[in-house]
């Protein structure tokens, strides 16, 4: 059914895992079309989304989605909007949890804050690494991470873009809990079979709950990040980003 996300269905666990390993799990427009797809469409009563080894996700496939993202967000007649895949991340009732197994840079670190538990493994990395190619983060970059690590913590990562490792994660309350690689997996089955042995309906009506008390207005921000990112799509410095991550070499920024 999905060419690059496998999704299983065990036990009422949904299990979707991102499938370009020899890409660190780098998301493609199919990607994206097929993780939204499944969230949409499951059946499951809890989920559990991964990366194949030796990644967790690697954020944007740079030479395909970046390019054409931006002239697509430059178009004159382009309506912002909140992205199709991140919608369906956040509004489904069905809890999620983040089995981080590796690197989660970019929009990978985006779908980990989607969810609404993450576990790492000893191997996890995080990263918004937005701010490098002179871009805005995604939504959950900007209310998500600071209701899990404050807006001081939360400042520094969004503006340095450096990359913390499952320990410091862990410190700072960015996930839940950090465990032996080879344990991850087993570890967010066993949470989410907990939680697909409660009342469906109640745990759905505690995630809505939990969205009405302490999540904003999704369309609102990504208006705001869909314009934010048509003009810094438009920048030197965005250009000067892809160009120096694509060289392998330090980038120069001019601001402008």
């Amino acid at each position: 059914m999905y060419t690059e996300i496998e999704y299983e269905l065990r036990d009422h666990i949904g299990i979707i895992t991102i499938d370009r390993p020899a890409a660190r799990n780098a998301l493609t427009f199919t990607t994206y079309a097929e993780l939204a797809d499944a969230v949409d469409t499951t059946t499951a009563r809890c989920l559990v989304i991964t990366g194949r080894d030796p990644a967790f996700c690697s954020g944007d496939d740079v030479k395909e989605v970046m390019v054409a993202t931006s002239a697509d967000l430059q178009r004159a007649d382009r309506e912002p909007r909140l992205t199709p895949a991140a919608g369906s991340l956040l509004r489904t009732d069905v809890p999620i949890i983040a089995a981080v197994n590796g690197a989660a840079v970019g929009w990978g670190m985006e779908l980990a804050l989607m969810a609404d538990i993450r576990i790492a493994s000893e191997r996890a990395r995080f990263g918004e690494l937005f701010v490098k190619r002179g871009l805005c983060c995604d939504v959950a970059g900007l209310a998500r991470l600071v209701e899990l690590v404050g807006r001081e913590r939360a400042a520094e990562l969004l503006f340095t873009g450096r990359v913390t490792d499952a320990d410091e994660a862990c410190e700072i309350r960015l996930v839940s809990r950090v465990v032996p690689h080879d344990d991850l997996l087993p570890m967010a089955l066993t949470l989410a079979a907990d939680i697909a042995a409660n009342p469906p309906l109640a745990v759905q009506a505690l995630k809505r709950g939990l969205r009405a008390a302490l999540d904003p207005d999704w369309d609102d921000l990504g208006r705001w990040v869909s314009s934010t990112l048509a003009e810094l799509f438009r920048t030197d410095d965005h250009r000067e980003g892809v160009a120096a991550f694509l060289e392998k070499r330090p980038a120069n920024y001019t601001g402008r």
